[in-house]
């Protein structure tokens, strides 16, 4: 469809590349491509005098597109831009730093350091009273004294250290993601044509004036026009929210925007705006504009969809919550919190709840033993001057409570899944898994169903004839050309020649000796390898016939499952078709014979060909592809009639392509099984076909009792006669359900949604799909998981998954599953370990205050044993390396508690052990080591040997329980490959040298003071002790415990109401603030209700017109407002007396009192 003039084009000849003297300038283009259908043909023809003339302003020849000249590409990317969009500026560390002050726990640290700050250098004048006399003990002590600052300022130091260490971490994991998404958007390459050669170029280096060759499947990355197209369809849903598929054409519409999706057939375009000129591009301009302009646009109108929300009443609930949506609609795509994520937000709540009042006590304890013992015992007056000092004495006990909280909340969980998460994602990738949404990849250690596709996945997707029957023959090698007919001979090298895409092609092996290269759609790679091996030449078809004389093409799709390509012929016009043998001999009505004549071709005797020839072949396993051709006389028949068109064909040949199975296969499968995964194959072969290669893969064993069915058969199975699935149905069919073939992606998704919704067995079912096709989309995005391939998977395909398989191969998802279930178990790990600790660190100083009146664990030596336990202990426990034992259980479910009870056992266990130590050396430690007691010390009194050995021991202890908590499943080896984790074992030791210095060397600011060898013997030998404690839990059965119990359990299905429906996330505190509103709303409503009535009395009024005025209320207008969960309650005849909005916000109707509803 070019004219000789566009060909005579040169490429870019160098004498024309004078600066800045394109055609047009970006804005020019800009405006071009805002136009659409009539206009911008209008625009095109008038302006720049058709596309041809726009592509020789842009100095780019249409066949043989750009140069590729370096100086010109960079002239074009300085004119016209590049093809990036900027992306939002990442957050400074400095920002993340002030974002990890904003912690409530630690705001409330810092404040009481301060005031331990300012009190310490305040000296009262009632310091040297004797009625006051708790302060200091002796005269040697005021050097002490005078050093009371430091516990304020260690305070404040470890505080900045936890700050810097949290924003450190965030840090790491936003540089760790952009990482990732570069490496997401560096993989995405596209077809391009420069020089007259098809290379493929990453989306970045595309220039405006490039010729694009775009196909079905492809996301297209720049603005541009189209130069030649077949049967192009377009999806624009993401830019015009319009669902139904846009047909392209030269005539109608020639204009392609960025960001959509190509959903049929091919062509070529050449790029007219890239980057921030792209319609993409100006949407996402316009949505990252300045923070500053957000002010000024929320004082505007908001739009939506073109209408002006102003008609709304301004706080009208449903005003609001379009707004709420429109502005997390912008931030982000839709996705619940992930399960694990759940789970640990209400365990932490719940932890810190119990945190708090624990501390709350703790205080409140301090206080009044102090008070009591003091004023009430005592019997001392409470004199002015040494107000200052019991003021110092209540910093005190407040910062001990305050540390109590501190280690009771267990901000080291998020830390942990987030270390644990970004962790396995960055060892994936070298798993060939490239993890587009984080939570993906914990949940695929919960799958129980994996839906795969054959081709590529299961199989090599390197497709070989290996059979073909042509002419009455059927050859079960490839026949040698001379036993064919010329004439059928050459009907069939032009039939594959011609009818196949002009981007599959055969190049010769990169290596010496290997097989040659298979570029573009596989089973047309087999076909043009076919054409060769009968020692014939398809270049030279394809040269007599390049791409513009070829007519019209039907590209292949799933409802097609057939391609043909009509082409001109002298006396009229040729119609080459391939496609599924069963499908296309349907449509044949002759068949060539032995001399290459067309014979009758009648129902029997395809039935006999099917039962002789495509049986025989599919169940070796082969796919079977008939290949046909129809002539129509000089009259154009009706193109757009495609049954009309497709049929009385006659059959050329039948060929049987043979695609390996993956070797490594079969036993991933058999992995999968052992793991309590359940493999379903899903694909669009013929049966006997599908059936076979499950066999070899090991998806169906001999003598199961399983289901293998085709599409047609799963759909009458599981509809009723409206054609609506119905559920009860599909429940009947899934579980047995192995091979589903000839299978549509709507089937797909069915399928998928129907196992997901399914309440047969006592888990939900968590099913991860793998897809490559444009039309696999929804099936990905339903899924719990979705897999794209990578090498083979179209750019939608990878749009709507959320793991990116590399390679194309099955064996990687059973990896991914590996590493989903290590996140869990090293989540779980650090858990156990985690808990023990807050659990004896909250009680020992909640008891020790109470008795003692002083924490044995001083705060800032609790900020050390949290920072050591929160921040390094997650780190050490969550890089732990996945182990083949992961796949050797079933997977936990949903529902399963992240604290299991063999867990809660341990917990306990070593809970018990630390705190019969810890309280033996608090009030016997001084007897045992024969030194001074620590316990009762005035205020600023030295450290003591006593409690120093206190607080070593609570953190060896730590510090080998830390080796037990490697094991979560009561296992007796708990040194099993630990030196395979070099973090852990760095860890260990980092923390164990720390603590020596800290307590040789910490002195004052951490409460300690220095030990004799024998001491720190002792305390090495106790926490030797926690290793061969954690044996004697192992041998007490969790079974007869039977007092124990899970805890951090996931949301029951019936806890996660309605009300959540409408939310992005589901919240459980936004839940509860909704809850709150409803009742507040009721009560409001009542109250005024009352006030009506009192009213109604004072003024006189008659009984009637309070009964009209009740009864006005029961005739209740209800009107559901479909976005949210709220319902407007309008009453029919507002009476005049009140004012208040009729909008009542409840689940059900906020009238249940019986009252009217003003």
């Amino acid at each position: 469809m070019t004219s000789p003039a566009e060909r005579a084009l040169p490429a870019n000849s160098p004498g024309e590349s004078r600066e800045g003297d394109f055609g047009c300038t970006v804005m020019d283009l800009r405006k071009l491509m805002e136009l659409r259908s009539g206009d911008a043909i209008d625009q095109i023809h008038a302006h720049y005098g058709g596309v041809a003339n726009l592509c020789s302003r842009l100095k780019t020849n249409p066949v043989e597109g750009l140069s590729g000249n370096p100086a010109d590409l960079e002239r074009r990317k300085q004119v016209f831009g590049q093809n990036l969009i900027p992306p939002k500026k990442p957050k400074t560390f400095l920002e993340l730093v002030w974002e990890a002050l904003q912690d409530v726990t630690l705001i409330i640290l810092e404040i009481a350091a301060i005031i331990s700050l300012v009190l310490s250098f305040y000296r009262p004048p009632g310091e040297e009273n004797e009625q006051c006399g708790l302060a200091v003990s002796t005269p040697e002590d005021e050097g002490e004294a005078e050093a009371g600052w430091i516990e304020g300022a260690a305070i404040l130091f470890s505080v900045i250290i936890v700050v810097l260490v949290t924003a450190f971490n965030d840090w790491s994991k936003e540089k760790q993601f952009r990482g990732l998404q570069n490496r997401i958007e560096k993989e995405q390459k596209f077809s391009i044509i420069r020089n007259g050669h098809i290379i493929q170029l990453p989306v970045a280096e595309i220039v405006v004036g490039d010729i694009a060759q775009i196909k079905y499947g492809d996301l297209l990355p720049a603005d541009g026009i189209l130069i030649q197209g077949n049967d192009l369809k377009i999806d624009e849903s993401s830019l015009t929210g319009e669902s139904d598929h846009v047909k392209k054409s030269l005539e109608r519409d020639p204009m392609l925007l960025s960001g959509t999706h190509v959903m049929e057939g091919s062509g070529r375009m050449v790029v007219t705006a890239v980057g921030v000129n792209s319609q993409t591009g100006i949407i996402f301009t316009l949505l990252g504009a300045s923070e500053g302009e957000e002010q000024e646009k929320k004082k505007k109108a908001k739009t939506q969809d073109g209408v002006a929300l102003e008609i709304q009443p301004l706080n009208s609930q449903e005003g609001m919550d379009n707004e709420e949506k429109e502005k997390k609609a912008a931030k982000l795509p839709k996705k619940e919190k992930s399960v694990l994520q759940g789970k640990l937000t209400r365990l932490a709540v719940q932890i810190g709840k119990a945190g708090l009042i624990m501390s709350a006590i703790t205080v409140l304890i301090l206080i009044l033993y102090f008070v009591i013992d003091n004023f009430v015992i005592q019997r001392k007056p409470w004199l002015a001057e040494c107000t200052p000092i019991y003021i110092q004495y209540f910093v005190k006990f407040f910062i001990i409570g305050v540390t109590v909280l501190v280690v009771a909340v267990p901000e080291g969980l998020p830390l942990a899944v987030t270390i644990s998460l970004a962790y396995s994602v960055k060892k994936m990738m070298k798993d060939n898994n490239l993890v587009r949404h984080l939570d993906a990849c914990e949940t695929m250690g919960n799958a129980t169903a994996i839906c795969s596709d054959k081709t590529g996945t299961l199989t090599m997707n390197r497709m070989t004839v290996i059979q073909a029957y042509i002419g009455d023959t059927h050859y079960h090698q490839i026949p040698s050309p001379d036993v064919l007919v010329p004439k059928i001979l050459d009907l069939v090298v032009n039939s594959i020649s011609i009818n196949s895409a002009y981007t599959s092609k055969i190049l010769p092996p990169e290596k010496e000796g290997g097989l040659p290269r298979q570029v573009g759609n596989k089973t047309e790679c087999a076909l043009l390898g076919f054409v060769t091996d009968l020692k014939q030449d398809y270049h030279a078809v394809r040269s007599e016939v390049p791409e513009e004389k070829l007519y019209k093409v039907y590209t292949f799709n799933s409802a097609r499952k057939s391609m043909s390509t009509v082409v001109e012929k002298p006396g009229g016009y040729r119609m080459y078709s391939k496609g599924a043998s069963e499908i296309l001999l349907r449509k044949c009505n002759r068949i060539l014979d032995k001399k290459g004549e067309a014979v009758p071709f009648k129902n029997k005797d395809r039935d006999e060909m099917v039962r002789t020839v495509i049986e025989p072949m599919a169940s070796d396993g082969l796919r079977t592809i008939c290949i046909a051709y129809r002539d129509f006389s000089d009259v154009e028949p009706p193109w757009d009639n495609e049954n009309e068109i497709l049929t009385e064909l006659t059959c050329i040949a039948v060929v049987g392509i043979e695609d390996p199975v993956r070797p490594e296969v079969p036993e991933a499968i058999a992995k999968c099984k052992r793991a309590g995964i359940t493999v379903r194959m899903v694909t669009g072969d013929n049966i006997n076909t599908a059936r076979a290669i499950a066999t070899k893969c090991g998806i169906l064993t001999p003598g199961d009792d399983f289901l293998c069915l085709e599409g047609k058969e799963f759909n009458r199975l599981i509809r009723n006669e409206k054609g609506e699935v119905e559920q009860e149905k599909l429940d009947k069919i899934w579980p047995k359900l192995r091979v589903l073939a000839r299978s549509s992606p709507t089937d797909k998704h069915t399928l998928v949604k129907g196992i997901i919704d399914s309440t047969v067995g006592e888990q939900r079912q968590v099913v991860a799909v793998t897809g490559d096709g444009t039309n696999d989309g929804p099936a990905l995005k339903k899924a719990d998981v979705g897999f794209a391939m990578g090498i083979a998977g179209t750019d939608v395909a990878k749009e709507a998954s959320d793991i990116i398989l590399t390679d194309d191969n099955f064996t990687s998802i059973v990896k991914a599953v590996m590493w989903g279930r290590n996140v869990y178990d090293s989540i779980s790990k650090f858990l156990q370990f985690q808990l023990t600790v807050n659990v004896v660190a909250v009680i020992v100083a909640f008891t020790g205050a109470c008795i003692t009146q002083d924490s044995p664990l001083k705060a800032v030596q609790m900020l050390w044993v949290n920072l050591i336990m929160d921040t390094f202990a997650s780190l050490a426990l969550a890089t732990e390396p996945p182990t083949d034992a992961l796949l050797r259980r079933r997977p936990y479910g949903r529902n399963k508690p992240l604290i299991s009870r063999t867990m809660m056992k341990n917990i306990l266990g070593h809970a018990v052990y630390q705190l019969v130590v810890i309280f033996a050396l608090v009030f016997a430690g001084e007897k045992f080591f024969d030194i001074d007691s620590g316990r009762k010390a005035p205020l600023h009194s030295p450290p003591s040997q006593h409690y120093t050995i206190v607080f070593n021991t609570f953190v060896l202890m730590q510090l080998f329980n830390e080796i037990n908590s490697r094991k979560i499943h009561g296992e007796r080896n708990v040194f099993a490959g630990i030196f395979h984790n070099l973090i852990f074992c760095s860890v260990v030791v980092g923390t164990f040298v720390c603590q020596i210095f800290i307590v040789e060397f910490g002195g004052k600011p951490f409460s300690c003071t220095r030990l004799t060898l024998s001491q720190w013997f002792w305390c090495l030998f106790i926490g030797i002790g926690e290793l061969l404690w954690g044996q004697v839990i192992s041998t007490i059965p969790t079974q007869s415990l039977k007092f124990l119990k899970e805890a951090g359990h996931g949301t029951a299905k019936e806890e996660i109401t309605k009300d959540a429906e409408g939310l992005d996330e589901i919240d459980h505190a936004e839940m509860e603030l909704r809850r709150g509103q409803i009742l507040w709303f009721r009560g409001l409503n009542r109250i005024q209700t009352q006030i009506d009535v009192i009213n109604t009395f004072q003024t006189g009024a008659s009984f009637k017109g309070v009964l009209k005025r009740q009864t006005a209320g029961q005739h209740l207008d209800v009107k559901h407002v479909p976005s949210s969960s709220y319902v407007t309650v309008a009453p029919v005849r507002s009476p005049p007396t009140t004012s208040v909005a009729a909008a009542v916000s409840s689940p059900t109707l906020g009238n249940q009192s019986g009252q009217s509803v003003p």
